[in-house]
């Protein structure tokens, strides 16, 4: 886990619509960089349609949502169509960002262990810097959290 204060890790990943999206495109505005394990599973759903609802009110505080995951472009578009989601949704399948951020963890399902994303959200300020670590956030309550958190 990447720790506050330090420099955000840049990267360019490619977003749902085929473009190519970089964390120092955001320069000069608040970022919530939140990191997941996969699109359409019901945890995943839950966290990202709360960013969908209370995506007018991180606008109103201009702050930028960027969710991350291992999946396809493809594979986001077809959950931000199902979803109606409206922020940036990034495909990171060779888990650039993923291993960056340290959120590419060993997991124990059923007494199976196996690597994957582990559900944790990065504040990252205006001058890129990280602000606020959210290791092993809920789905349900983590935009609540950071809207509560940032005074949104």
């Amino acid at each position: 886990m990447l720790e506050t204060g330090i420099k955000a890790p840049d990267f360019t990943l490619i977003d749902k619509d085929g473009n190519m999206v970089s964390l120092s495109d955001f320069a000069g505005r608040k970022v919530i960089l939140y990191f997941y394990p996969k699109d359409n599973t019901p945890g995943c759903t839950k966290q990202a349609c709360a960013f969908a609802v209370n995506f007018e009110r991180f606008k109103a505080i201009d702050a930028v949502v960027i969710g991350i995951s291992k999946d396809s472009a493809a594979s986001h578009l077809k959950f931000a169509r199902k979803y109606d989601l409206p922020f940036i949704i990034l495909s990171d399948t060779e888990l650039q960002a993923i291993q960056a951020y340290d959120v590419w963890k060993e997991k124990k399902l059923y007494g199976k262990v196996s690597m994957g994303v582990v559900r944790t959200t990065y504040i990252i300020d205006e001058n890129g810097f990280i602000e606020k670590v959210m290791p092993k956030v809920k789905p349900d309550t983590n935009a609540a959290e950071i809207l509560e958190y940032l005074g949104g």
